[in-house]
């Protein structure tokens, strides 16, 4: 198209096309004399003018379809590249031998190999050039590994000595000890992986909110993080997960420039396409800058430079910006041919500039994901970032190098098994020297150490400190933790007249941490925005809330003694209504001892309902990630948060924190019971380094406590004690458990049962069931695989076998809860079990409990029910109670109202 052409084009749309020129010609000659930076501000200026001055210009978050950094621009990677692209090589080798081999001897073990071979160069740059290991100068960066590119990491491993072949050979086979996790699993490998990515989402989301817990131990005097960086990979299709993009706009504000996400934007997912119709990276682009984050595109890699820089006209941009992904994994999966016909064929213009080049030079034009030039010069913009948080969206191709078993097809991420051709396939792209002959065993390659490949490999990893991934597994410090008595107004009864709740007991006891001359400055309370609900807004003045900038505005309330106060320096992490923000600020302190060597000792409190069943996942990977801290669930079960309703009442947190087997969970009813198991919590965790975590439920209803009495503690601990026998000798006894709030029914059924029909009842509290049950079953197990030996006894069987009648439970959880013990039960003895299943419903706590059928006229009625069954007392008697307690027989079951 002639240049009269192109203006008679333009004047369709533009009244004065030689002004037009004019301003363009001006604005290319600051860009060529001074700067894109200063072009830059010239337009923001001008841009912010038109707007005071009334002109209506859109705002668009979006830059052109090319990379961020200019081609002269960008920092030169200063490694040796051809060293560094044949040891890549070498692991693509390695990463599909594993995953190949392993589906040969079981087609079912899976695997993926396409993930690695997009991210192979990032990686690479990123472990030869920019990730530290934690040393006497640098605390370590943290690494975010995408899950799916596991491979990968153990075939560098592999080749560093670090793994051996028969490990490799066990890819996927972990049962006998030596295989390798399916992806990074702390709590599989716990000398390896620093952090779980698998689910999908996770990592982004604890990748944040690690980095914001850097600033807050630097902030604190507790550990100089100034020279780290947390490094985040993900997938472009993973961005579509919530979690995955819902705290960026903490990053952007908190200005975390620790933190750089990059994102692996192959352009594909599962099935397809991330966005066939669509651009993910400029979709991306957007959402990020938006944001507040630092955006670094690598599209186009090298090779594209020339061809840019001769596209004066812009036909080149147009086409790279119109073109959808697509299309874009369509080329990738033909020729050079079908590119220059279908990509640079749609403009006569584009054609002629590749004209001179043949179709295998158009097919060797690489993505930017795939170019270590423009790779280093990303991540060291990156690392640089002074004020910002930092996101890379670079452009690579699914199952880079796989050809036509893969290579950027809808099946890559399914790939898992290669025939004898693919295999050759590879072996002559990548040019590694395995003889034919040797192909169809699959083998691993490794050169001699004294190669100057291996020598490159371990002296990179030298010159920053050490190998990656590497797990601390234990703290070297040693932290005291005070003895039992430090928490004696919570061990002693409440003075007469006195109520207090358990989430009152519970607050005392942490500020009773707080001011603990070792652990005080240890404790990390974080909160979701509930707060003033559970009683603890009286820690804002004392600890201060956690924030980088201070408080910049005097609080409303700064004349009360409890106002709110924010601090550089402060101690609470306040999260706002976020549960998930939350659990990730919970999960960055629970792990500190492996990632800083700080014994840290978080207590998150929330909302008992928006707890577990929001964030089950991240509770899984707190425990693959051998996460050490207290999770409180305040306003906890069915029935004590009366008012509120169907979505806000907890009667199942205790079934879900009893499915993570290093969850060690709590529902006390008495202050002595959450004395006695927080401070078992900090002897376990702190003292001994054990990796578990405490789930406590807490109430906000308010009550008399009895006291501890000396000698329960074991029993608190274990999960069941006895609170109170009868002396009554009566002919007929039972025997009543229950937990939480509910025990004080149980409680007050034991008087209706003596008063109203003279059976006597033995009071038991059971603070955890699901810890009586896996004792119990672990006793059953012992018992089957040690047949001849004298067979263990559960500790409830031990608890219960000298008393007498039948066993009634209630507890203000589903039946479920309670019900996991029923095994371990003498077998002569009944076991009736109560429990609040069913939806839940606004009303005071008197009318709940009585829907619910957990009140302590339905616990005597099951016990009366029981002695019936038995053949003890006539089911008339049964009758009567029905009738004295007021009770309807044909009240609708809860469970299905």
């Amino acid at each position: 198209m002639s240049q009269i052409d192109q203006i008679l084009a333009q004047a369709v749309n533009d009244p004065d096309v030689i002004e037009t020129n004019e301003w363009l010609d001006a604005l290319e000659s600051v860009i060529d004399t001074e700067g894109p930076d200063r072009a830059h501000y010239l337009m923001e200026r001008m841009m912010d003018l038109a707007r005071r001055r009334g002109a209506n210009i859109p705002f668009s978050s979006n830059t052109a379809y090319v990379n961020t950094i200019p081609a002269d621009k960008g920092a030169h990677c200063p490694g040796n590249l051809e060293i560094e692209e044949r040891l890549r090589s070498y692991m693509r080798w390695n990463a599909m031998a594993m995953v190949v081999k392993a589906n040969r001897v079981d087609g079912d073990l899976g695997g993926h190999l396409s993930s690695f071979a997009s991210l192979a160069n990032m990686l690479g740059i990123g472990f030869n050039h920019f990730w530290h290991a934690p040393t006497a100068d640098h605390g370590g960066d943290l690494l975010y590994i995408q899950g799916h590119s596991s491979p990968g990491i153990y075939a560098r491993a592999f080749l560093e000595g670090r793994l051996s072949e028969d490990q490799l050979i066990h890819f996927r086979r972990e049962v006998d000890g030596k295989g390798l996790s399916s992806y990074p699993h702390p709590k599989l490998m716990p000398s390896f992986w620093q952090f779980p990515t698998v689910s999908m989402g996770l990592g982004p989301l604890m990748a944040i909110y690690q980095a914001r817990f850097l600033k807050y131990l630097h902030a604190r005097g507790i550990a100089d993080t100034e020279k780290r960086k947390v490094w985040a990979f993900c997938g472009d299709g993973e961005m579509d997960e919530p979690e995955s993009m819902g705290a960026i706009g903490m990053a952007g504000r908190e200005k975390l420039n620790n933190l750089v996400m990059v994102v692996n934007c192959n352009l594909q997912r599962l099935d397809g396409p991330v966005r066939g119709n669509g651009k993910i990276i400029q979709e991306l682009e957007s959402d990020f800058r938006g944001a507040g984050w630092n955006v670094v595109k690598v599209i186009w890699g090298s090779g594209w430079d020339d061809l840019l820089a001769k596209d004066k006209d812009g036909a080149l941009r147009k086409i790279m910006m119109d073109t959808v992904d697509g299309e874009y994994q369509n080329y990738k999966a033909k020729d050079g041919a079908y590119v220059r016909a279908n990509f640079f064929g749609k403009d006569p213009r584009t054609l002629a500039m590749v004209a001179h080049m043949s179709d295998d030079d158009i097919w060797r034009l690489t993505r930017g994901g795939h170019d270590p030039h423009k790779i280093y010069a990303a991540f060291k913009v990156a690392q640089d970032s002074v004020d910002q948080p930092t996101v890379i969206l670079a452009k690579s191709i699914k199952g880079f190098g796989f050809g036509k078993s893969g290579e950027a097809r809808n099946t890559a991420h399914n790939t898992k098994k290669l025939d004898d051709e693919a295999i050759k396939a590879l072996r002559d792209r990548f040019q590694l020297p395995i003889a034919d002959e040797h192909l169809p065993a699959i083998p691993f390659f490794k050169p001699a150490d004294d190669t100057p490949e291996m020598k490159y490999l371990q002296e990179r990893r030298a010159a920053l400190g050490g190998y990656l991934p590497q797990r601390r597994q234990q703290a070297d410090e040693m932290l005291t933790v005070p003895p039992l008595s430090a928490f004696q107004a919570m061990l002693e009864p409440t003075a007469e007249g006195r109520e207090i709740s358990t989430t009152a007991s519970y607050v005392r006891v942490l500020t009773s941490l707080l001011r603990d001359s070792s652990l005080g400055q240890r404790v990390v309370p974080i909160m979701v925005d509930e707060s003033r609900t559970f009683g603890m807004e009286g820690l804002f003045r004392q600890i201060g809330i956690f924030s980088q900038v201070g408080q910049l505005y005097e609080p409303v309330d700064k004349d009360q003694v409890m106002y709110y106060r924010e601090d550089k320096a402060g101690q609470i992490l306040q999260e706002g209504i976020n549960e998930a923000g939350g659990m990730s600020s919970w999960i960055a302190a629970a792990t500190s001892y492996s990632t800083n060597n700080r014994v840290m000792v978080p207590f998150y409190t929330y909302y008992s309902m928006f707890g577990l069943q929001r964030i089950g996942d991240l509770a899984w990977a707190a425990a693959d990630m051998r996460a050490r801290g207290f999770l409180i669930g305040g306003t906890a079960g069915r029935t004590t948060l009366n008012g509120e309703g169907l979505q806000h009442e907890d009667g199942h947190s205790h079934v879900m924190a009893s499915t993570i087997p290093n969850c060690v969970p709590y529902d006390p009813t008495f202050a002595h019971e959450v004395a006695v198991i927080i401070h078992d919590g900090l002897r376990r965790m702190v003292t001994n380094q054990e990796d578990v975590f405490y789930y406590i439920t807490v109430m906000n209803e308010n009550y008399a406590h009895p006291g501890l009495v000396a000698g329960q503690e074991e029993g608190i601990i274990k999960g069941l004690y006895s609170f109170k026998k009868s002396e009554a000798q009566t002919k007929h006894r039972v025997q009543l458990l229950g937990s939480g709030t509910i025990l004080r029914e149980v409680i007050a059924a034991s008087d209706l049962l003596m008063n109203d029909w003279g059976i006597a009842s033995d009071i038991w509290s059971a603070p955890s069931f699901t810890l009586l049950a896996r004792d119990g079953q672990d006793a059953e197990r012992w018992n089957m695989l040690h047949p001849t030996d004298t067979p263990r006894v559960p500790y409830i069987a031990e608890c219960l076998k000298d008393t007498a009648g039948p066993i009634v439970v209630a507890t203000d959880y589903m039946r479920t809860y309670a019900e996991q013990v029923r095994a371990f039960i003498p077998k002569d003895r009944s076991y009736k079990v109560l429990g609040t299943d069913g939806f839940g419903r606004s009303d005071s706590r008197a009318k709940l409990r009585e829907f619910f059928e957990v009140n302590r006229y339905f616990v005597a009625i099951a016990a009366l029910k029981t002695l019936a069954d038995e053949g003890a007392i006539s089911a008339s008697v049964v009758a009567q109670a029905i009738e004295k307690y007021g009770i309807n027989p044909n009240k609708p079951n809860p469970v299905t109202v």
